[in-house]
């Protein structure tokens, strides 16, 4: 089986949702045992995989930052 360019690219929604998890990213987001603080890092990472392992690391990131997000608190300026 051969694999074409098409293949290794990210979905224009794929790439729009790892840009707003790693952005100002603090704590790095761990798939397979790697830890990915920048965009750039993930986007290298999951083009180097195949479809199906791309698609399963995705969802990994993409629940870490939803889970990052619901724990984020936010507190009001002191009055």
């Amino acid at each position: 089986m051969e694999i074409t360019e098409d293949d290794h690219a990210l979905s224009r929604p794929q790439r729009r949702l790892l840009r707003r998890i790693y952005n100002g990213r603090t704590v790095p987001v761990v798939v397979d045992g790697v830890p990915f603080l920048t965009f750039r890092q993930a986007s290298q990472y999951l083009q180097s995989l195949s479809p199906d392992a791309r698609d399963a690391a995705y969802a990994a990131m993409k629940e870490q930052g939803r889970d990052a997000r619901s724990e984020a608190v936010i507190t009001p300026p002191p009055a």
